[in-house]
């Protein structure tokens, strides 16, 4: 399903969430309002490595970052391969993979379209985790 925040594009498979697409749009337009932290969705994670660096990015609060070094070093493994794996994230917004940064920078971003970076900076904006620019 294609869901907008704040005119960026995002597409989210939801045969992974347990619950219908009309719940999904309530509970993203709950977040892009600012009345919602954390999405009340099931998950079902891919059996495989990208799964288990969606695990590792749903555990990362509303309004914190951590680098793809940081969660390389949790699951064991690495930076770039924790990078790729966030670009194939399913399920942007539910899985925060926008709260994943380099060490130098927001490093990059596969969902809101053609402005992607810029998508991420809204939405880290949005949750106070950075500074508005």
């Amino acid at each position: 399903m294609n869901v907008t925040v704040w005119g960026y594009p995002f597409d989210i498979e939801e045969t992974l969430i347990a619950a219908d697409s009309d719940e999904i749009q309530a509970q993203v337009d709950e977040y892009e309002r600012g009345e919602r932290e954390e999405f009340d969705l099931v998950v079902e994670f891919p059996d495989d490595f990208t799964g288990e660096v969606m695990r590792a990015m749903a555990a990362i609060p509303y309004g914190e970052t951590r680098t793809y070094g940081d969660l390389a070093e949790s699951i064991d493994s690495s930076a770039v391969a924790v990078g790729q794996a966030c670009g194939r994230n399913p399920v942007p917004l539910v899985v925060p993979c926008h709260r994943v940064v380099a060490a130098d920078s927001l490093g990059g971003f596969s969902g809101g379209g053609e402005n992607g970076l810029s998508a991420k900076e809204a939405l880290l904006e949005h949750e106070g985790a950075i500074d508005p620019t």
